[in-house]
């Protein structure tokens, strides 16, 4: 009565792909954690990169820019460049006082954003909107979804962006 015993094939293959798999989902959901969004100017040095590829970026709401279409369903607005750069940011005045000037600074760099769907409800002068989405062809930005953070927020407080 001899048992031979065998090496466990199956249970190592099985595993080797569900590690395959998991590592597949992973890294990319970790690499797009990693950088949260960019500036207005950052996607404006490159836009035929972003007219190919979805990005996240950030900007302060222009409130004077702001049009409804609401029989087409259609939301236009701008944004204004906010630097990255927290010395800057703190040389400002804090993130409040960054959003103020970016969005009242003709010499910012601005951004044309058109979105199809309702006016989120936050939608103001000097918010900051994190937009998802990409470039078209005319250097608009289509954005497929709008966050707009409130701006009682940022009293007392830097971006973690």
């Amino acid at each position: 009565m001899s048992v031979s015993h065998r090496f466990p094939w199956k249970f190592v293959i099985g595993t080797l792909i569900i590690l395959a798999a998991l590592i597949l989902l992973v890294v990319p959901a970790l690499q797009m954690g990693a950088q949260y969004y960019l500036t207005v100017d950052e996607v404006l040095a490159d836009p035929e990169r972003y007219q190919q590829e979805i990005v996240r970026i950030s900007g302060a709401v222009i409130g004077e820019s702001i049009l409804w279409d609401g029989n087409a369903g259609v939301l236009a607005f701008s944004i204004a460049n906010v630097p990255a750069d927290l010395d800057q940011i703190e040389a400002d005045g804090g993130f409040q006082a960054s959003l103020h000037a970016a969005a009242n600074d003709p010499n910012r760099t601005r951004l044309n954003v058109r979105y199809e769907g309702a006016p989120p409800d936050l939608l103001q002068d000097e918010v900051q909107a994190i937009l998802t989405g990409r470039l078209d062809a005319s250097g608009i930005f289509m954005a497929d979804e709008i966050l707009l953070k409130c701006p009682s927020r940022y009293q007392d407080e830097s971006p973690q962006g």
